[in-house]
């Protein structure tokens, strides 16, 4: 096989492995980066992220941990057959002869042009599933705080059913598509958020890879990672991974809220908009909400993603 399909192959067989062991710690990290601030005098819906796992558990059961994972499974063949395939062949560029080890600030620069490709597969995919893994926590949050904010002795019921009503409920992955193209501005509205996942996934996997290869090879202890075991491998992509979300956490959350804002009435303008909103509203820790489940699901998530990548393309 040429090497082109070999990292179409195995991309798609890391991004699964990725999206299985990763899409729980995923759910979680999005529910709590978009509950909504609680009115004043109220506790937020979650406490942390363990109370977000036994409220989702309780109310939605064990699959509510994999809600959202419809869209991503979809399409991560050709999320992770992209990210492989262009850093694969942004390495034969930058290879002095072929064969030759890339240096680590190669891999920087190989993960960069990566990340510019997957940004525009990652935009709609992570709108569609932080829309499922978002709405029951939005559709809860919306009626209590309608109430908190309608006139005393007023139309408190009133301002609650229409808060009720704006909340979307979807039935799935191909729902929230439609409701976007009819209602959001068609394709435009799918990509809602393309500025910080472009700012989130271009420097974060310039990192990650760079990471991957020079834990590669201070294990290795030289150039040649040829001989590297399993569990290496998994330890390299694990300290990536951590590398990926602990550079870019603001960001995603960021992009998180700008895809489950309301079209109709939007909180939020744009990126900075909603950056300065989220300081004013919960200082600097509300730019890492969700930030524990994020790098509890980075280490073994990616991991998995560069073993399976690692092995299934050794094996073609």
């Amino acid at each position: 096989m040429g090497d082109v399909a070999k990292d179409l192959a195995a991309g798609t067989v890391g991004g699964a492995a990725q999206l299985v062991v990763g899409h729980p710690f995923d759910t979680i990290k999005v529910k709590l980066q978009s509950q909504p601030t609680p009115p004043p005098g109220q506790p937020p819906k979650f406490a942390g992220a363990m109370d977000a796992v036994k409220q989702t558990i309780s109310a939605e059961g064990p699959r509510g941990l994999y809600k959202g994972m419809g869209a991503p499974l979809a399409t991560v063949a050709a999320f992770n057959a992209v990210l492989f395939t262009v850093r694969g062949q942004m390495e034969a560029l930058l290879r002095s002869e072929p064969g030759a080890a890339l240096t680590v600030g190669q891999q920087v620069v190989a993960g960069a042009g990566a990340g510019v490709a997957v940004s525009f597969l990652a935009c709609p995919t992570e709108l569609i599933k932080c829309r499922l893994q978002a709405q029951s926590a939005l559709a809860t949050a919306a009626p209590a705080a309608a109430a908190a904010a309608a006139p005393a002795g007023g139309a408190a019921a009133t301002v609650t059913a229409t808060a009720n009503a704006a909340a979307v409920k979807y039935g799935g992955p191909l729902d929230v598509a439609r409701h976007v193209l009819r209602s959001e501005g068609g394709v435009r509205g799918l990509f809602k958020g393309l500025v910080p996942t472009m700012a989130r996934e271009i420097p974060g996997n310039a990192l990650m890879f760079g990471v991957y290869e020079a834990t590669k090879q201070f294990i290795a202890g030289g150039q040649d990672t040829s001989e590297l075991g399993r569990g290496s491998l998994i330890l390299a992509g694990g300290v990536a991974g951590a590398a990926f979300w602990g550079s870019v956490y603001p960001t995603d959350v960021v992009k998180s809220k700008l895809q489950v804002d309301d079209f109709k009435n939007p909180k939020y303008s744009g990126s900075m908009d909603a950056f300065k909103k989220i300081l004013a509203a919960d200082g600097a820790r509300g730019l890492y909400r969700g930030f524990g489940p994020a790098m509890a699901r980075s280490v073994p998530a990616n991991g998995a993603c560069f073993l399976a990548y690692e092995v299934t393309r050794s094996l073609l």
